[in-house]
């Protein structure tokens, strides 16, 4: 190389602003997201997530990179995307359901978030609610007699209701348990329930469609192979007039019934929070897993009126959100 240029090469990396200097030789930390779902289904997620992380000055691509995995229901990607977040070695993982167990499983060291699990006690992740321990923490789906108060509102919307079906994924150990405590409680009510077991999506249609004249509405266990079909499932269940219920939102927006739950983008929003903790240098062990604080109660009365259903003023008034 001649002098002249060496000189110009030089002088032109010195010019460089030092902020530009300096980006290049430091990492930002990385997110690993796994979505149990599809970009579709989560996108609204996302977007929770991203902005509260924005406002805690995480900006995707400048001051954090953000790795996005969709399992898209199928529970057995989900140690394969784990396996892949430990390769890269992000800093922290985010992931909500049945993932949670496979990622906890592929690493005891990096740090965990769930944006929601339905009992993350009973299911193994922490150690306890208010000191987690290990390197998992987040937040919970469960609150106090959440599948009763749903059943209950079942029978304020469906007085004759008898006959329940219960639809849920047994390779997922938290919906297999909410199966249990769901027939256990409708049975208590006074309810005839059926469990139905789903392993893949292929299995929504013919399950459906044998309820037709042997159930009088259909509960859906949360699930990510429920999550990934849900426009399916509420298309089969008003197929079979099966009224549905759901635990969020979303599954009303596309067909279901009625929902009773906690505002699944706020959870995704809420857990921006624990990820700023843990990147800024908490142990997830010490953050204490949050329970929902307020739940709601969703209605779509377009698909009570193609069910034929008369929903009572009073059922009406008490939902957050009647969709028309």
């Amino acid at each position: 190389m001649r002098r002249r240029q060496f000189i110009t090469l030089i002088g032109g990396a010195a010019a460089l602003p030092l902020a530009a200097r300096a980006q290049q030789t430091v990492k930002i930390p990385t997110i690993g997201f796994m979505s149990v779902s599809t970009l579709a289904a989560w996108s609204h997620f996302v977007a929770a997530f991203e902005q509260r992380l924005a406002e805690l000055n995480w900006i995707n691509g400048r001051t954090v990179a953000i790795e996005y995995r969709w399992a898209e229901g199928r529970s057995e990607r989900f140690a394969e995307i784990s396996a892949e977040f430990v390769r890269l070695n992000v800093d922290v993982i985010l992931t909500g359901g049945s993932a949670v167990l496979a990622a906890k499983r592929a690493t005891q060291t990096i740090p965990i978030v769930f944006a929601l699990a339905n009992d993350p006690l009973g299911a193994g992740l922490v150690a306890s609610l208010s000191r987690p321990g290990g390197n998992v923490t987040g937040l919970s789906l469960q609150g106090p007699d959440i599948g009763s108060k749903r059943l209950g509102l079942m029978r304020e919307a469906l007085p004759g209701l008898r006959r329940l079906a219960i639809i849920a994924n047994p390779a997922s150990p938290q919906a297999a348990a909410e199966l249990q405590e769901v027939k256990a409680e409708a049975a208590g009510l006074g309810f005839d329930p059926t469990g139905l077991e789903i392993r893949r999506a292929e299995d929504f249609a013919p399950a459906i469609d044998a309820l037709k004249g042997r159930a009088d509405a259909l509960y859906a266990c949360a699930d990510a192979l429920v999550s990934a079909n849900a426009a399916r499932i509420n298309a089969l269940a008003l197929a079979a007039r099966l009224p549905t219920m759901f635990y969020a939102r979303e599954y009303i927006q596309s067909g279901g019934l009625m929902s009773y739950g906690p505002n699944v983008p706020d959870l995704f929003r809420r857990s921006a929070d624990f990820v700023d903790k843990i990147l800024r240098g908490t142990k997830p062990g010490d953050i204490p897993v949050e329970q929902p604080t307020t739940l709601e109660l969703i209605i779509n009365l377009k698909t009570a009126k193609t069910l034929g259903l008369a929903l009572s003023p009073t059922l009406l008034a008490t939902a957050d959100e009647v969709i028309e």
